[in-house]
């Protein structure tokens, strides 16, 4: 009787002597790669499969079985087998244990204590009784078991974790807004907030400290010792918060590195609605000496800090959009990308690499172990096999070089994820036996939930492990069906890959943004080259940089390359007209694009088969993304033909456009968002701007700016002589400034021409230097540039902010009589209450326009001001109701449309 031998009983493995390829037989074609039965993954479950007699010829005549080849550790070479055995179909019974203890950390967080211990108990009374049952040593018994048991043990780490923030004396002092002294250590890495505007004034930025108080003393109290996670919010003002290196205060709290310890004096206020992983906010507000610390960061944290320091030095004499992104590609730190790089990347959907992700940790580790895809000799490539290394100090070094990667890069939760997949994977590599990958992508998801059960809550994890998860069960499937239609291989796997994480992670994405990328798919493609040699070049200039700067700037010049076409891809496919679809939010949204997805997959499935129809199908997704101005007017009507003034919807603020020729038009006002204002622009066709008037500095007029400068040619910029409020003022130089655009004040006498397009300057009145024109002492809105346009017949009239002190003194001026009858009034102020209803019925306007935002709290447009305008017989239309207006005609024949 002939005995199957195996690795464990045979340890040369792939020595047969006697085979076709002579003693060794490894040559043998097809022997080490054939998976065992009759061809499907492993062959375990053929019937009769390890039953059947042996022999070639039939019945009972005995055949020698062919040895299955070695796999790794036992295969008797240092350096492993070059094709270790299949061990079978993957083994998926540790994904429902998983998916169980992901849902029961996410609900078991902030439950009462009562519920969590009757989860726990239940969960393990049943396990218990199926231990105990005849039936337990049945496969299905067995997983029920698992399963229980994850279930057991994540409702009591997430019990524990989520009485985190109710436990000790903060919860109680948040409610009561008492004023402490605590000790708290740093936990994450300070970030800035971005910029953001609340009615007509710019938010302060404010650095945002992730922390757990150690200590806390309450005024008049005792000091109590605890350890409640809270977050910290230090008011630095606008003056250092322009960068990270930038001027003290900030500087000093950006530069914190986690482990330190720090004393500060906080008035405490309640979380609010979603921060339930915190007990408390302190408010701190920055003064001019640095923070008071009480011990410094850890050893693993100095150095890591040293090594971000480093890369941030290497890039500094890089291109700004190199400069931004090479570090954020490397170990996170987006402190220097722009509101408007990060607003591109968000429309392609190329967020993903605009901090360090998974991805980074996987391009790290293949140059340690080799190409991901050669998982089953993967120890083959690489740089260990090369330096002699064994399989197990490949493991170790690959374990050093993921907490390494942990500590430098932050534990975010993609990182982690990538950190404990790599971990498993590098298991599997030391004990010698190759596992499926989905097995232990649900092995890293189980173990992360189990020690941090806050990730099941979010939403970066949540996307982290969809992706990866499409890559190893969507994308395989996809690439082998684009091969068989002769699409090269490598593209077949980039397009694969880019199409299963664009379709099961766009319902998650769609819940945060409320739109769709039409160019996410493209946009990561083409990026998807890039990302490796910045990636790599990134790090070798990480590692050099403590050691010799100038080879690490060398290497952060070369990887600068890749990272500015990765910038370069987002920027240009955002800036296409049709980049995104707006998609309704919230989970319902999720759920209909996620039918609507799979709807468009099956279609997919029919329309390959017909190439014409394919082509079609591509040409119209082309047109529908670019949008050519003729195209698109035809089939959306916007913006009417022969247009003279638009007034763009930009929510509550103010932004018009008027007409001066072809592509070219004078901006008045920029309103408070650079994202809205750009693409009003792009959809009226402007590239050029011979003139940026912003009527007044207030934020909602003036925060805009950098949309209107985007990728437009713009002659000049004039402003008001009032600069009030100080800091928007500044801001407003600043933008000036980097485009090299000349600033200027107006006044009223001043009379200018563009093409078709004429304009004078009616308000305010000239005044000496840093004196308030008279009419104007109430401020910024009274200071308001009024201009009285001509074009085409039309006159109108575009009031700002104006008051009814700076009303009546401009009713009173020699410009009044021209005012009369004016065909379009811009209504100042948004439709405020505060009017000079004289003033409007000495205007009395065919046409009254009403920039005001959806829902906005200020009440605006105002009922009396509306009803004294239909009083005076006019049309009125405004942008909380009826989006973006467009003024054309002539005198005799105004018409309006709407976007």
């Amino acid at each position: 009787m002939s005995t199957d031998v195996t690795h464990a009983d045979r340890p040369d493995g792939l020595r047969r002597p006697g085979g076709p390829g002579g003693p060794g037989g490894e040559d043998r074609p097809g022997e080490e790669d054939r998976p065992e039965g009759r061809g499907g993954p492993g062959g375990e479950d053929r019937p009769g499969g390890e039953d059947r007699p042996e022999g070639r010829g039939g019945p009972g005549e005995p055949r020698t079985r062919r040895p299955r080849a070695a796999v790794h550790a036992a295969s008797g070479h240092r350096l492993g087998a070059a094709r270790p055995r299949q061990e079978g179909p993957a083994d998926l019974r540790l994904v429902p244990s998983a998916l169980a203890a992901w849902a029961t950390a996410a609900l078991v967080l902030d439950v009462p204590t009562g519920w969590a211990v009757g989860v726990v108990t239940g969960a393990l009374l049943l396990a218990g009784a199926l231990l105990s049952s005849p039936r337990r040593g049945r496969p299905r018994a067995s997983v029920a078991v698992a399963l229980l048991l994850c279930v057991a043990a994540s409702a009591a780490s997430a019990a524990l974790h989520g009485a985190d923030p109710r436990r000790g004396p903060m919860p109680e002092l948040a409610r009561r807004y008492a004023t402490v002294t605590a000790e708290v250590e740093v936990t994450g890495d300070p970030r800035l907030t971005r910029p953001r505007v609340r009615g007509n004034r710019a938010v302060p930025p404010t650095v945002l400290i992730e922390a757990d108080v150690r200590r806390v003393t309450e005024a008049g109290g005792t000091a109590v010792t605890t350890r409640t996670p809270v977050l910290v919010l230090v008011d630095v003002g606008e003056q250092g918060a322009r960068s990270r290196t930038g001027p003290a205060p900030a500087a000093r709290w950006l530069k914190l590195l986690p482990t330190t310890r720090l004393r500060v004096t906080a008035r405490l206020s309640p979380p609010r609605k979603g921060g339930d992983r915190i007990a408390a906010v302190l408010r701190v507000r920055a003064g001019p000496r640095p923070p008071e610390s009480i011990a410094g960061p850890s050893t693993a944290q100095r150095l890591a800090g040293r090594l971000r320091a480093g890369l941030r030095e290497a890039t500094e004499d890089l291109s700004a959009d190199a400069r931004a992104l090479l570090p954020g590609l490397v170990v996170g730190d987006t402190s220097r990308v722009t509101p408007e790089l990060e607003e591109a990347f968000k429309e392609t959907d190329l967020t993903h690499t605009l901090a360090v992700s998974g991805a980074n940790f996987t391009i790290v580790l293949a140059l340690l172990l080799g190409p991901p895809g050669l998982a089953p000799r993967a120890e083959r490539r690489g740089l260990a096999p090369r330096l002699g290394l064994r399989l197990r100090t490949t493991a170790l070094l690959g374990a050093v070089l993921a907490l390494a990667f942990v500590v430098v890069c932050r534990p975010d939760p993609s990182v982690l994820r990538a950190a404990a997949f790599g971990s498993v994977a590098l298991l599997a590599l030391a004990t010698g036996r190759r596992r499926s990958l989905l097995p232990a992508l649900a092995t890293a998801v189980l173990l992360l939930v189990l020690y941090d059960p806050w990730l099941a809550r979010s939403y970066g994890f949540l996307l982290s492990v969809l992706a990866t998860g499409a890559l190893l069960t969507i994308a395989p499937r996809w690439s082998a069906a684009l091969r068989r239609r002769r699409v090269p291989p490598r593209l077949a796997e980039a397009l694969a890959a880019a199409g299963a994480a664009q379709a099961v992670c766009a319902p998650v994405v769609v819940v945060l943004s409320q739109r769709v990328s039409l160019v996410g798919v493209p946009c990561n493609l083409l990026a998807e080259f890039a990302v490796a040699p910045a990636t790599v070049l990134g790090f070798a200039a990480l590692a050099t940089a403590p050691v010799a700067m100038p080879p690490a700037k060398s290497l952060a010049w070369c990887g600068g390359w890749p990272a500015e076409w990765i910038a370069g891809i987002a920027r240009t496919g955002a800036a296409l007209p049709g980049a995104g679809l707006d998609w309704p939010g919230g989970w319902a949204g999720a759920a209909l694009l996620a039918l609507v997805t799979v709807g468009v997959l099956l279609a997919g499935r029919r329309l390959v088969r017909h190439p014409w129809w394919c082509g079609l199908c591509a040409l119209l997704l082309v047109l529908v993304v670019t949008q050519p101005p003729p195209l698109a007017r035809v089939i959306k009507g916007w913006p009417p033909p022969g247009w003279r003034m638009v007034m763009c919807d930009v929510g509550q603020g103010d932004a018009l456009v008027l007409a001066a020729g072809q592509g070219t038009a004078v901006v008045v006002d920029a309103g408070p968002d650079p994202h809205l204002v750009d693409h009003c622009l792009r959809s009226l066709g402007v590239t050029r701007v011979p003139l940026v008037l912003l009527t007044h500095f207030h934020a909602d007029h003036v925060a805009g700016l950098p949309g209107v400068l985007r990728g437009r040619s713009v002659g000049a910029i004039e402003t008001t002589g009032l600069e009030e409020p100080a800091d928007q003022a500044e801001f407003v130089r600043r933008q000036a400034a980097a485009g090299r655009i000349p600033l200027r004040h107006a006044a009223a006498g001043e009379r200018r021409r563009s093409g078709p397009l004429s304009w004078q300057v009616v308000w305010p009145p000239p005044s000496p230097p840093a004196t308030p024109a008279p009419g104007t002492e109430g401020g910024p809105n009274d200071a308001s540039v009024t201009l009285l346009v001509r074009t085409a017949g039309l006159r109108l009239l575009l009031l700002g902010d104006l008051e009814p002190p700076a009303q009546r003194e401009l009713a009173r001026s020699p410009a009044a009589a021209a005012l009369e009858g004016v065909d379009v009034l811009k209504v100042a102020h948004h439709g405020s209450a505060h009017q000079d209803f004289a003033f409007l019925r000495r205007l009395a306007p065919r046409l009254a326009l009403i920039s005001c935002g959806e829902d906005n709290t200020y009440g605006h447009p105002a009922p009396g001001t509306l009803a004294a305008l239909r009083a005076q017989g006019a049309t009125l239309l405004r942008t909380d109701r009826d989006g973006a207006v467009a003024v054309a005609g002539t005198g005799k024949e105004l018409r309006v449309a709407g976007e």
